[in-house]
Order: C-alpha cells, then structure tokens, then sequence
C-alpha cells in the first residue's frame, strides 16, 4: 500500500463510515481495485476505524458531555433522561456484540466480500433508505428501549459488506416511529463501543497473524495520512450527516447506493 492509496482509503473511510452508503462495501470495492487483501491491509483498517471513532468524539463532545453529567448526577432521579438514553445505547449494542463475538467469522466465510455480495448489500441499503423515506409512521419523543433493541439488530446486520450500518440504523429507526433530529445522534453514539470492540479483536487476529498477514510492511507514513484522511472527512461528514438527517434528505444516497449495487453485481 502507498502513500495514495492509505489517502483514498482513509478519506473513503471517514466519509463512508457516516454517510448511508456503507464503509465496509467501498473500502471492499477500493481494495478489489488496488489489489489488497483484507489479511495484509488489517491493521491499517483498525487505524482508520479508530479515526473515525476520534471524530465521533470530537463533533458530538459537548453531547457527550452532558450524557456524562447526567448519567453521574447523584441530585437527580435514578431513572432520568440521560441514563434512559444510556440504556438504550447498551441495550442497542446488544446484539451486535453476540453477532460480532459468535459469527462474525462464520459470516465473513459464508458470504466473503466480492463486489457480487457487496452489490446485493447495496440494492438492500438502497430498498431500506427508501423505504424509510416514504413511510409516515406514528412519531415518539423518545428512542425506547425496546427501539433501541431493533435498531441494535439493524447495525448487527450491517457486518454484511455493502450493507451500511449508518443507514441501516437510521432508516429502522425512522420505521419505528422515531424523530429524525435524534436518530443520527444515537446512531453515532451507539457504533463507537461496537467500532471499538471489533478494532481490538481485529489488533489480536493481526498479532496472531502469520504469512503475508505478518509479512505485508505498510510505511508508517501511509498509516499516519490514513488515519489524518480518516479523522478530517470522518469530521465533515458526521457533521453533515446529522444536518442531512434532520432535512430527511436519505432517499438520495438509496438512489446512490442502487447504482454503485447494480454497477458492482455486473462488474464481479
């Protein structure tokens, strides 16, 4: 990997990892291109994920903060407004950790990451974006927790390459009835224990690792533009997203990821 690549693979990363139209299918696509593998690029994709985390932080920090206060503010209620929230982003992470810790694998060797498989993942991302666009449910103030739990088994369906987790869990959140202007929020905050989890399982798959896995050098310089390209577009696009949410703007990245799907199953 050079210098280039790690600059496109890393801005790819950062903007993809928010925008509904799935990190996982395009950096897929990307490496298809230049050629890499998933084994010999492992640890240069858990730099660039952890990037992305580090503008979560950054963008929602004040959000974050008053979660925090809420959630160890002994002068209120027990059951108040920041610890329901922070039960529902437990609860929602739920089921992603079982998919992530037992299948994930199994998974990963049943459907691989073609671009046929990413295309398909793609069509279904398209179907769900505009589904979500169009339907007129009852709305609710509140993300509960049995919503919470749905929206968890969306995101634990997204380790599908092609199938994007932004957009999953956005778009079933819309379909319960939720309101738009906290959907992206929650969405953001819910993947970074999950992001987080899965880089550390992926740095103890790299240590374990042997042949072109552990042969395969990547210049440090190319880590350090990846993780930069990462965390500034991750920045952007977290904001921008959140904006493009509250507008109800999604059908259009449907009608994005129904033309990338289609051009991926006819070029596999």
């Amino acid at each position: 990997m050079n210098e280039i690549q790690s600059l496109l693979l890393g801005l790819v990363q950062g903007l993809t990892e928010y925008l509904p139209v799935s990190s996982s299918g395009h950096l897929a696509i990307l490496s298809h291109f230049f050629g890499l593998n998933g084994e010999s690029s492992l640890m240069f994709t858990i730099v660039v994920h952890v990037a992305t985390v580090l503008s979560t932080l950054v963008i929602l920090r004040k959000e974050i903060w008053a979660l925090l206060v809420g959630i160890f503010d002994t002068k209120t209620p027990l059951w108040n407004a920041e610890r329901r929230y922070a039960a529902a982003i437990v609860v929602s992470m739920i089921p992603v950790g079982i998919v992530g810790l037992f299948f994930k694998e199994k998974v990963e060797e049943v459907f691989g990451s073609g671009l046929f498989i990413v295309g398909v993942c793609l069509l279904v991302t398209a179907a769900l974006l505009t589904f979500s666009y169009y339907a007129r449910p009852r709305q609710k103030e509140e993300i509960g927790i049995w919503d919470a739990f749905v929206i968890g088994l969306a995101q634990a369906a997204a380790v599908m390459p092609g199938l994007s987790r932004s957009g999953s869990t956005i778009a079933t959140g819309l379909l319960l009835g939720n309101k738009k202007e906290r959907l992206a929020q929650f969405s953001f905050l819910m993947v970074i224990p999950p992001i987080l989890g899965e880089a550390l399982l992926d740095v103890l798959k790299a240590l374990k690792g042997t042949g072109e896995a552990a042969a395969t050098v990547i210049p440090t310089s190319a880590y350090v533009i990846g993780f930069l390209a990462a965390f500034i577009s991750g920045c952007v696009a977290c904001k921008w997203m959140i904006n493009l949410v509250k507008k109800g703007k999604l059908v259009y990245f449907g009608i994005y990821c129904a033309i990338v799907g289609v051009l991926c199953m006819v070029l596999s």
